[in-house]
């Protein structure tokens, strides 16, 4: 059944009004070449409901899901157990529909749950400030670094090699509507991160430095050095962590002296949830806060001297000025970050540190066992959760045989890094809470057996 609201004497007005002979006005722009000249090959006309839902489970039945295997993907996106208490809230109507209050003062329990996440990613992150959420990981980064531009009023960012592929991506697209020059860069694959390289490369027109903690290669490093050499320059560090876990662990970077800390939050609460929504952290010293995109909430009284929340700094285009806006980033991921403060709330300190420990330990259990397979090299030798081999043979198509097998086992660097001739044979490897040592076994097992 199709659904025609329109009829054709109700287009011929409209396209009168606009002073359009037809619709196939309207899309002159687009290259003949990406136009359609008839209906999608392989794909029906029609088909019945039914039909379409028979065949489509059908299609999803050759998808290997997450919670069905043996699973050491990460770069970025990693497989946590979430209680069903986390679900459970987040649907709660109160939140389900929560989005961005005009009227901000009447949502005090949207606010209040705002103010808590804040306090809970400015502690984690190890940094003065944090605002009420981003869209994700990688926009994050984006917004830190022309938050950079606007602190120093310089235009160059240097990109640690350690930086996620994606986050590069990202950043290289928005640069080219800002002006913004990005030195960037791939990794090696070596044990220590590209600290004084990029040291080396700071200079007067340098805005800020971007360097992931971990990095993508599981590799973690001292960014006390390199927040010095930058603060030297008069520029900013950039700090991006897409394992927010690890930080139950290991110092965070703010205490190390960066100036800005962004992440990714799915790792807590969210899930891995096909690809997204997932939640961007968003943290900075008080001094930089008025350049901070986004929202942030805070806490006061009100005229009975009772406890209150509020919009206390909104710099966005929709809330001031759009001249004045520091970010076009219009809403905010309030549900993911709502599942996030959550999670976090039923861990607790104690709680996050006993997880991260439960993933290093597994960890570092999967990488001892990993690295016996003959043809197999452990390259990363400091790690939280993820690490980095390197294989005999290319990796990508290791993965594809191991997935036929049932067992998804890991990220190869030829998928992030088609054009690096070196990198092709380094598989990434996460574990976490969720992986058993049996699943470690059945790994190295059939990874001795495609390597041999």
């Amino acid at each position: 059944m199709r659904y025609l609201p329109l009829t054709q004497t109700d287009r011929q007005a409209m396209l009168g009004v606009i002073g359009a002979a037809s619709i196939d006005d309207l899309f002159v722009d687009v290259p003949a070449s990406a136009q359609l000249d008839g209906p999608i090959h392989g794909l029906p006309l029609h088909a019945s409901e039914m039909a379409v839902e028979r065949h489509m489970t059908v299609l999803a039945a050759k998808n290997l899901a997450a919670g069905s295997a043996p699973f050491f993907l990460g770069c970025g996106a990693y497989k946590h157990h979430v209680p069903a208490s986390v679900d459970h809230l987040i649907q709660r109507g109160e939140f389900l529909t929560a989005y961005t209050p005009y009227q901000p003062e009447i949502a005090q329990g949207t606010l209040q749950m705002m103010f808590e996440f804040q306090s809970q990613v400015a502690r984690l992150l190890g940094c003065d400030v944090a605002n009420a959420s981003m869209y994700d990981g990688s926009t994050a980064c984006w917004e830190a670094i022309v938050m950079a531009r606007r602190v120093t009023r310089r235009g160059k960012a240097i990109l640690s090699g350690g930086l996620h592929p994606h986050y590069v991506s990202v950043a290289n697209t928005m640069a080219k509507f800002t002006g913004d020059v990005l030195d960037t860069r791939v990794p090696t694959l070596s044990a220590k991160p590209d600290t004084d390289e990029l040291i080396a490369l700071i200079d007067d027109d340098t805005s800020c430095v971007v360097v992931q903690y971990p990095d993508i290669l599981g590799r973690i490093g001292d960014l006390s050095k390199l927040a010095e050499a930058a603060h030297a320059k008069k520029a900013l560090l950039v700090a991006v962590v897409t394992e927010p876990v690890a930080l139950g662990a290991i110092r965070s970077p703010g205490e190390m002296g960066a100036d800005i800390v962004v992440g990714e939050g799915q790792s807590i609460g969210v899930g891995l949830q096909f690809g997204g929504p997932y939640v961007g952290l968003f943290a900075c010293s008080e001094k930089l806060v008025r350049q901070m995109p986004g929202r942030l909430c805070g806490e006061t009284q009100d005229a009975e001297g009772k406890r209150g929340y509020v919009l206390t700094l909104s710099t966005r285009e929709q809330h001031i000025r759009r001249e004045k806006a520091t970010s076009n980033i219009c809403t905010s991921s309030v549900l993911c970050a709502l599942a996030w403060s959550i999670h976090m709330t039923l861990l607790g300190e104690k709680g996050l540190r006993e997880l991260a420990h439960v993933n290093h330990m597994g960890a570092s259990a999967a990488a001892d066992r990993l690295a016996k397979v003959k043809g197999v090299e452990l390259i990363t030798d400091s790690f939280f959760n993820e690490f980095t081999l390197k294989l005999s043979k290319e990796a990508r198509p290791v993965v594809r045989t191991l997935a036929e097998k049932g067992i998804l086992a890991g990220v190869s660097l030829g998928r992030l890094y088609p054009d690096a001739a070196e990198l092709q044979n380094g598989l990434v490897v996460a574990v976490t809470e969720t992986t058993t040592a049996e699943d470690v076994e059945t790994f190295a097992s059939a990874l001795e057996e495609v390597l041999a």
